[in-house]
């Protein structure tokens, strides 16, 4: 069953399974905000037993009015890229300003607060997220102790590991290893974790880049990678939930 429900100034898309709560898991969408293709991997996740709660955190940027199907596309089109790129840029600009990660998490938090006490969550709450919201994954699992896991699809963390020593949750993070600017930054990122002594995993999959999770994005989906990350990522939230 599906509804719409607003937290704070945050509208959420709610995805409550047929059957037993597993526990609840914010699921966080990609630069684009909450496309059909978000609320469709939403739906998925609560087919297998996940309360999932999808805030659409650009809703107040104007930023999803001007974003089309074939922008997405033309940006991972090589033949496209470069002519996309400035437009991309300065359609993004609300997302640059000084205040938005700080409110991002704040919403963030508030839909936890939510989230967690929920019916039948046992208060127990995971989050994954996809680009821009893998890196809000990040972002949560430092500010939220009380999360039970955190699932990063392609995102971006830059803290230092004071600020990582805050996750208290297990990561299970996932990347292409086309996607130059994060792969090349992995290792740094694991010396980072491993000095924060936090419980980082990281899967790097072969032949693809970054959105390879999307099939919504032809030059961007890579099935096999896909269809392996979906698997890792249940077995992955099956045992952070039980523990």
């Amino acid at each position: 069953m599906t509804e719409e429900i607003k937290i704070g100034k945050t509208p959420v898309f709610v995805v409550r399974p047929e059957g037993d709560i597993k526990g609840g898991l914010i699921v966080i969408h990609e630069v684009w905000g909450l496309t059909d293709h978000i609320k469709d991997v939403a739906k998925r996740y609560s087919d297998e037993g996940y309360l999932v709660y999808a805030p659409d955190l650009l809703s107040d940027t104007g930023i999803e009015e001007k974003v089309t199907d074939q922008l997405q596309q033309d940006l991972f089109n090589p033949e496209k890229r470069n002519e996309v790129q400035p437009k991309l840029r300065e359609l993004m600009a609300p997302i640059q300003a000084p205040d938005f990660a700080t409110n991002t998490v704040e919403s963030l938090k508030e839909v936890f607060e939510v989230l967690v006490k929920e019916p039948k969550t046992n208060a127990k709450v995971a989050v994954l997220g996809f680009c821009f919201g893998g890196t809000y994954s990040y972002n949560l699992a430092i500010a939220e102790p009380k999360l039970v896991a955190a699932v990063p699809f392609y995102g971006h963390c830059d803290q230092d590991a004071n600020e990582l020593r805050k996750i208290s949750c297990p990561l299970l993070a996932f990347f292409g290893e086309n996607d130059e600017a994060l792969v090349s930054k992995l290792p740094d990122l694991q010396n980072r974790m491993h000095e924060a002594e936090v419980d980082y995993t990281s899967q790097v999959y072969a032949n693809c880049g970054h959105a390879f999770f999307n099939d919504s994005n032809p030059y961007a989906y890579n099935k096999e990678a896909a269809n392996d990350a979906w698997v890792r990522s249940l077995d992955f939230l099956k045992t952070a939930f039980s523990s």
